[in-house]
């Protein structure tokens, strides 16, 4: 279906979870939300939320919204027995943080709380500065990149595998790994990609297994020892398909969604040069800045929920066991809190009353970090570079087709480095 047959034939034509809306969801997320804010999809069943104030509110009420969607996605439709069979040779998957609900969901997350206190995160700000220089040394010379791998997944992969304490040696296994769980979230991969997915994800369980055996005898100052020695309000250690999930999580939200955010942030800089040129003039809006690539990139564009009891959102019923998915993507472009919310405006005023860390008990556990992360890496950009442009035609940039994540895949740049600091 084409992208204009998306737009004019009836809604029930095609699915929000179609590949076409997914890549390139935004006008279709204006049409949820002018003609059904709340939409039963009659292909799935599923219950569709992009408007602000009920996703707000779905993600408000976990008690009646469940995170523990986890069951519900690995038991759907047949399971290939190769897949089966791959997943033996590794350890069970459980839900621990984000498939997870009070009281048991804050045990698992005091396990790691620690990690991303403000007073923490703010002592990693040398740290980051640093790196973003080292990083921009490499390609500054050459006057254009692949931002994507040069820079944007760059910064956050290093900083999360040396805030868990791995080796820096290691970091394309540790890409590899996170592109793995990213295809098995996108419910876009083909029967062999969601094997040579389980493979991969079998290597990391086995590599992080052994680092947790080393921290029981070895205890460091990082997050694998802390998970390794908590003893959170007395209870009993974590097992180790417990910690590799909540390892998981941070490898794969402590660099997917902020390097989308990064990368965005350039391109958004890119298309709207009076915005670039308010930033140089004022440095001060840089943070400001931050709030708006959140905002209008929204990496976690959807996430899901499940009713824990017959429910209405809005004038739409929602059955025990119904799935729910909020539009976080939507939300954040919402006309009646956002206005003009398409544009991109480093001075809105309400930029931070964005949804991208989501909202309530579940809202991301490293948004310190990541907003640290995204601060830091663009004001260090505009320190040094300047003059940004597409070094590919805009048709080359693609947004590859993922039901909760949204990011580009690459995004080739030029630059001129600039001669004097902002």
């Amino acid at each position: 279906m084409s992208d204009t047959d998306i737009l004019t034939a009836p809604l029930e034509a095609t699915t929000p979870l179609s590949p076409e809306v997914l890549a390139c969801p935004h006008a279709f997320n204006a049409r949820l939300r002018r003609e059904a804010p709340v939409y039963r999809c009659p292909h799935t069943g599923i219950v569709f939320v992009s408007d602000y104030e009920h996703v707000r509110d779905v993600a408000k009420h976990h008690e009646v919204f469940s995170n523990r969607f986890g069951q519900a996605m690995r038991s759907e439709g047949d399971v290939d027995p190769r897949i089966l069979e791959a997943q033996k040779e590794g350890y069970p998957a459980v839900d621990t943080m984000l498939t997870q609900d009070p009281p048991v969901h804050r045990r698992y997350r005091g396990m790691v709380n620690q990690a991303f206190t403000a007073r923490r995160v703010a002592t990693l700000e040398p740290y980051i500065e640093s790196l973003c220089h080292q990083l921009i040394d490499g390609f500054v010379d050459a006057g254009r990149c692949e931002f994507v791998a040069d820079f944007a997944e760059r910064v956050p992969m290093t900083v999360i595998a040396d805030q868990l304490g791995v080796p820096l040696s290691d970091y394309e296994l540790f890409k590899t790994w996170s592109d793995a769980f990213v295809a098995q979230l996108s419910r876009m991969a083909t029967p062999d990609e969601e094997l040579e997915a389980v493979k991969l994800i079998v290597e990391y369980q086995k590599y992080f297994a052994a680092k947790l055996e080393e921290r029981r005898s070895d205890p460091r100052d990082d997050i694998i020892s802390d998970i390794v020695h908590a003893r959170f309000e007395n209870e009993r250690p974590l097992d180790v398909p417990e910690m590799l999930s909540i390892i998981q999580q941070l490898l794969v939200a402590g660099n997917e969604t902020t390097t989308h955010c990064i990368a965005e942030g350039v391109l958004l800089l890119i298309r709207n040069p009076d915005q670039h040129a308010l930033i140089k003039a004022d440095p001060s809006l840089i943070e400001n800045f931050t709030e708006e690539v959140l905002r209008l990139a929204s990496p976690t564009a959807n996430m899901w929920r499940v009713a824990t009891q017959e429910a209405n959102i809005g004038e739409v019923a929602v059955p025990t066991g119904g799935m729910v998915q909020i539009r976080f993507a939507s939300a954040n472009r919402d006309e009646s809190v956002f206005a003009d919310p398409d544009r991109l405006d480093v001075t809105r005023a309400n930029a931070k009353s964005n949804l991208a860390f989501g909202h309530g008990v579940h809202m991301c556990i490293g948004a310190s970090l990541a907003r640290k992360e995204l601060n830091v890496a663009f004001r260090v950009l505009l320190e040094r570079l300047d003059d940004f442009a597409l070094d590919c035609p805009e048709s080359d940039l693609v947004y590859p087709p993922n039901v909760l994540l949204r990011g580009l895949a690459r995004l080739p740049v030029r630059f001129n480095a600039r001669t004097s600091a902002v």
